[in-house]
């Protein structure tokens, strides 16, 4: 059964803009606007949802997103960011309504996982998992791709990925202070690192994954279920990346192991880890806590992808066939939307 992708995305069409999760201060409002524009300029016209309140927690209604999402004229939903607490969301969406509707871009990481992945998994439309909407005005460094091109791409489209092996190692900018701040503050050197001790890499699957904090969360529930979705969409195997956010390495490896025995990974043809500026611990790394949890895998994992909460940003499409390179001197990461 071919992944369903929304049809790319022309000048004119909607983007839609609502909160599954945490909304936005008025104090931070100015970077919406700026974030808004910057949409506006490829020729999108934006439509803003109720739901942007960032006074608590939680923000959008499951009714909002549903509607955005089974609108035949919005082509894209982006949520200014993450936040805590998206799973609310999943037993209150009308999935019956969102299989049938035709596919609309998503984009998003973070707690955006939760609704994401949850949705490439029970309907088979495609997802980008990516920056948010606040990233947006960012440049984007040489080597990686804009999620405005990805959604704008066509059937078949195929787009490699190279690192710029520069990251910021610590903080984010202050967009309160800085609201139309647009280059990123790469200060770190840094390269991909395999962690199960083995050679170069070239592994091909299907794409699928997102923050671990979040998603440890569904696993093992029908929300999450990855061998069906491989079964369905993806017999060659899957490529599955997770992201740490913010938790400590115990937390992670907990988290993990939990997403092991609960089947997350046993599609997996190999294993793809987000840089991370989570805290280690004294008897344990992040990138022991991955090992101790995914290295009875026996699959190669690859570490430190831009594919998490440090910055750039390495988007990653959820069902899209990729294959990931890794060798002493090069890394290339190729999707292809079909």
């Amino acid at each position: 059964m071919p992944v369903r992708y929304p049809s790319p995305l022309r000048p004119g069409d909607r983007i839609g803009i609502t909160a599954p999760s945490s909304g936005v201060p008025e104090e931070l409002r100015e970077r919406l606007a700026v974030a808004v524009r910057e949409v506006e300029a490829r020729g999108y016209a934006v439509v803003t949802g109720r739901c942007m309140d960032g006074s608590g927690h939680a923000s959008a209604s499951a009714a909002e997103l549903t509607a955005m999402l089974t609108d035949p004229g919005i082509r894209a939903v982006v949520p200014p960011w993450g936040g805590e607490t998206a799973i609310d969301l999943l037993p209150l969406l009308d999935w019956d309504r969102l299989r049938e509707a035709e596919p609309t871009w998503v984009v998003g990481y973070s707690d955006l996982s939760t609704v994401m992945t949850p949705l490439t998994l029970l309907t088979g439309a495609a997802t980008v998992h990516g920056n948010n909407l606040m990233d947006t005005p960012y440049r984007v460094p040489e080597g990686l791709v804009s999620w405005l091109d990805i959604v704008a791409a066509p059937p078949g489209h195929r787009f490699a990925q190279i690192p710029p092996e520069r990251h910021r190692a610590t903080g984010r900018d202050d967009y309160a202070k800085q609201p139309d701040v647009r280059d990123f503050a790469l200060d770190t050197p840094g390269r991909w690192t395999r962690l199960d001790g083995g050679g170069d890499v070239d592994v091909e699957g299907r794409l699928i994954g997102g923050c671990i904090e979040m998603l440890a969360n569904i696993a093992g529930t029908p929300y999450l279920d990855t061998s069906a979705f491989a079964r369905a969409h993806a017999p060659e195997g899957l490529l599955v990346y997770v992201e740490a956010g913010g938790h400590d390495a115990f937390t992670i490896c907990r988290n993990l192991h939990g997403m092991r025995l609960a089947g997350f990974f046993d599609a997996a043809d190999a294993v793809l880890v987000g840089r991370t500026s989570a805290p280690d611990m004294a008897s344990l790394t992040q990138h022991q806590a991955v090992l101790d949890a995914l290295g009875p895998l026996k699959v190669p994992i690859v570490a430190d992808v831009e594919c998490g909460h440090v910055q750039p940003f390495l988007p990653l499409v959820n069902g899209a066939r990729a294959r990931v390179v890794h060798t002493a001197t090069r890394s290339e990461l190729t999707q292809t939307l079909d």
